[in-house]
């Protein structure tokens, strides 16, 4: 398979119409989807297998709960290094990105280098990742950690312009 380039693509109505369904319930049918897209099921299918080879859509898959897994913690931190050349950060980002309880890694600026978002089951649970990923790692100057008391918004959807 090709590999998809991150340059925007050529994206028409239906094309549109396919990504708004598909962010909605990407477990929809073939056949459903190209029902409420108003097309044929062949073009349908022929629209997302291309939207997925060209890294339109990533991937598909379910979301879910992590209170009613035993995950209750959620943490954003922010992160900042002593030295900031490039190779410092891509080797902080590629030891940081293997971590499973680090569900998003974002450099940012200006401010700390990196927001990371983990998802623990509790505080001890925080603590021994904060230690394996952060304090263990010797350019780590500065750790800002902010606990989730209540997220009142959860969305995974992009706005698509039509």
């Amino acid at each position: 398979m090709n590999k998809p380039s991150k340059l925007p693509i050529a994206i028409d109505e239906l094309d549109l119409r396919i990504l708004e369904q598909m962010q909605v319930d990407s477990s929809l049918t073939n056949q459903d989807l190209a029902a409420r897209v108003h097309a044929s099921a062949p073009t349908c299918l022929r629209r997302v297998r291309r939207l997925t080879d060209e890294g339109v859509i990533e991937k598909q898959v379910a979301i879910l709960d992590p209170a009613r897994l035993g995950h209750t913690l959620t943490a954003i931190i922010e992160i900042t290094l002593d030295v900031q050349t490039a190779e410092y950060l891509d080797q902080f980002e590629a030891d940081i990105i293997g971590e499973e309880a680090i569900l998003q890694c974002y450099r940012v600026s200006p401010g700390p280098d990196f927001v990371v978002l983990a998802q623990v089951a509790d505080m001890p649970a925080y603590h021994a990742m904060a230690h394996r990923v952060f304090t263990s790692h010797a350019n780590v100057r500065n750790v800002r950690t902010f606990f989730s008391i209540h997220r009142s918004k959860f969305e995974t959807r992009i706005r698509l312009d039509k």
